[in-house]
């Protein structure tokens, strides 16, 4: 029997998963020890928002800068506010999900998902310019021509285009979001970002079915 699939949707510029990270580490670690041999988990990314060379709106500014505090309070994830004085930021985040995928390449997704989010929410770096993205490659000692190459690649870009496109097919339209594809049939998981109990107990029953 074909494994099921757990599709997780995401952005590395989105503050949601950054918030929804402390469980959805604790899913996949239950996940990878406890069904191994029944499930895959998938990462997409979702694109949150296209290339894009302007400078951020001041009242946009303002209204993410009011998300990082929401999710503070609510769930005790640390932000780092100099982000946005050190910064210029720019609504565009296709840069750090097509560097998601040259890492892919190179067998490195999920430590560059955790370096883009880092580097974004603690380091006060901009995941937007390539050249903070080349720098995370290199922290990450990945093959940096090959990932200088990949990143700027038409090739990278389709594939990127391809994910958002399928991620948008089974209804990733928000992030962080999950999909469970077994049997042919692809079902969305509701997000618990507090208890990961929840999320895991659910695909215990859709697994045992």
């Amino acid at each position: 029997m074909s494994k099921a699939k757990l599709y997780y949707v995401h952005d590395p510029m989105c503050s949601w998963c950054w918030g929804y990270k402390p469980s959805w580490e604790h899913i996949e670690q239950v996940l990878s020890h406890d069904f191994e041999s029944t499930i895959e988990i998938c990462y997409l990314v979702g694109g949150l928002a296209p290339d894009s060379d302007e400078p951020m709106p001041d009242e946009m500014q303002k209204q993410i800068l009011s998300y990082w505090r929401k999710i503070e309070d609510y769930l005790g994830t640390p932000f780092n506010y100099d982000y946005w004085s050190k910064n210029t930021p720019r609504r565009s985040t296709y840069p750090a999900c097509r560097a998601v995928i040259a890492a892919r390449e190179q067998g490195a997704e999920k430590t560059m998902v955790n370096a883009i989010q880092k580097a974004y929410y603690q380091r006060a770096l901009n995941p937007s310019d390539y050249e903070v993205l080349i720098q995370l490659a290199d922290e990450l000692q990945l093959d940096i021509n090959q990932f200088h190459h990949d990143i700027k690649s038409e090739d990278l870009n389709k594939k990127l285009l391809n994910e958002i496109g399928f991620a948008r097919s089974i209804g990733g339209n928000s992030f962080p979001s999950l999909f469970l594809e077994r049997q042919g049939k692809i079902a969305e998981l509701p997000v618990d970002y507090q208890d990961p109990l929840k999320t895991l107990n659910l695909l215990r029953r859709y697994l045992a079915v």
